[in-house]
């Protein structure tokens, strides 16, 4: 299951996709792209229609103004993303990355609380196997 990684601004597109759950048009897009950052629309339009190309969106043009949906789920590409990230960071090693999340103090109690009882859950599937 192999998807195209999308670039950090491609990120920022579907992040505005997957909030909304439904189809939005370039304007609907770039209206909320804007409130963070100054961005020219032609820039959504062109990135939309790359990501289109690329397969990460999907372009539906049955009406005047055309609308994009994320082809993918949120899961899914982030899932993508850091199978990417270990293979070429972390010579594919879950603990290595594991480690230097840890190493680094980025996570809080609550977040190593929360590491544990996945980390649990992970075991106890595996001896269902």
């Amino acid at each position: 299951m192999d998807h195209p990684n999308p670039t950090e601004g491609e990120l920022a597109i579907l992040r505005v996709l997957w909030s909304r759950k439904e189809p939005m048009t370039v304007r609907e897009v770039h209206a909320v792209l804007s409130k963070g950052k100054d961005t020219a629309y032609t820039t959504v339009l062109k990135m939309l229609t790359i990501m289109a190309e690329k397969g990460l969106v999907q372009r539906d043009e049955s009406e005047r103004s055309h609308t994009y949906r994320s082809v993918h789920a949120e899961p899914v590409v982030q899932a993508s993303l850091l199978k990417d990230l270990m293979r070429r960071a972390f010579s594919g090693s879950a603990l290595t990355l594991v480690q230097r999340a840890l190493d680094d103090q980025m996570a809080s109690q609550e977040d190593l609380d929360a590491i544990s009882r996945l980390i649990a859950d992970a075991k106890a599937k595996k001896k269902k196997r």
